[in-house]
């Protein structure tokens, strides 16, 4: 029985490694910050979720942290944690929102265009979780990187998982964000758009 049991988790863990790897053949560099089984299963995650859905459109680095014990976020370099093994349409999105994060960092001429529009169009948006980013600065990023998480999200997955992933995220955190995204995509989307902050096909 004991040796059953070592033989099977060896086998989840080969299959496991195997995944990860092939999530770097596919051009990711994917790193584990502690090594953890969660950890292990978020990059085999990840890993089967890049083979399934052309990412390469909503895609600028290549460098990915797998980190179960901090929130997400794009920069040094890009790292998600381990909350969504069990639902792959969360994991996608919060991938995808890390890397508009970079797309708005190589982009800023045209990103400060639309965030002074944006001022105009929402002059006073809460600071601060679970409403809003950490300063008001961020918060107009935020409605960018947002409205392009959506726009990538419906690519992916269709319009009626999409919208459930944002739904999600509205009672989740920047929840005045997301909920004044989904009111009104385009209100975002044409001020994007203007400016060529959208990613080509």
């Amino acid at each position: 029985m004991r040796h059953s049991l070592l033989a099977s988790a060896l086998a989840v863990s080969l299959l496991l490694t195997a995944q990860a790897g092939r999530a770097t053949e596919a051009g990711l560099d994917i790193k584990l910050a502690h090594e953890s089984d969660a950890e292990r299963q978020t990059a085999a995650q990840l890993g089967r979720l890049l083979q399934t859905y052309d990412v390469s459109r909503w895609t600028v680095t290549r460098d990915v942290i797998i980190d179960e014990k901090t929130i997400p976020h794009s920069d040094p370099v890009l790292t998600l944690h381990a909350r969504h093994l069990k639902d792959d349409d969360l994991l996608l999105s919060t991938f995808v929102h890390e890397q508009m994060h970079w797309w708005l960092s190589t982009h800023r001429l045209q990103a400060e265009a639309v965030m002074a529009e944006l001022r105009r169009l929402f002059p006073k948006i809460p600071v601060g979780y679970p409403e809003g980013s950490s300063d008001p600065v961020t918060n107009y990023a935020h409605l960018i990187i947002i409205y392009l998480e959506y726009r990538a999200d419906q690519t992916l997955m269709g319009e009626l998982r999409a919208h459930a992933v944002m739904q999600f995220w509205a009672g989740d955190h920047y929840r005045w964000l997301y909920r004044e995204l989904l009111r009104d995509p385009e209100k975002i989307g044409v001020i994007v758009k203007k400016h060529g902050l959208l990613p080509p096909a």
